[in-house]
């Protein structure tokens, strides 16, 4: 069974860190991208971050750049997303997603999702 489990998601003060956490099980985690998307409470889904199976490649939405690091450790099928600076607007649950094709991923065009977990930043 493909299964994307993230955690590691809490309560965090304005300008602090988190670093979240995707486990991945059930596919050949080195030959697929894995991308951190998030969703806040009203708002519609979007892109955080992406990173190509060889980890060689990355992408960042703009609202996150310089401030949140993604990575990837294939001998523990593992994908990580450091957040510093954190903002309240950063509130949402995020999500982890994989597909073979990174163009995919930063489309936002995958079917595989972790189940997600939730960051809160108080102001």
């Amino acid at each position: 069974e493909v299964q994307l489990v993230e955690s590691w998601g809490g309560l965090v003060q304005a300008g602090g860190s988190l670093r979240l956490s995707c486990a991945a099980s059930g596919f050949t985690f080195d030959a697929y991208a894995i991308g951190w998307f998030r969703q806040a409470p009203g708002k519609e889904r979007e892109g955080v971050s992406c990173i190509s199976n060889s980890g060689a490649t990355t992408y960042y939405a703009d609202s996150v750049k310089g401030r949140f690091t993604i990575s990837r450790d294939n001998a523990k099928n593992t994908v990580y997303l450091q957040m510093n600076s954190l903002e309240p607007e950063a509130t949402a649950v995020y999500y982890c997603a994989t597909d073979p094709y990174v163009r995919a991923v930063v489309a936002g065009s995958v079917e595989v999702w972790g189940q997600g977990t939730m960051v809160t930043v108080s102001s």
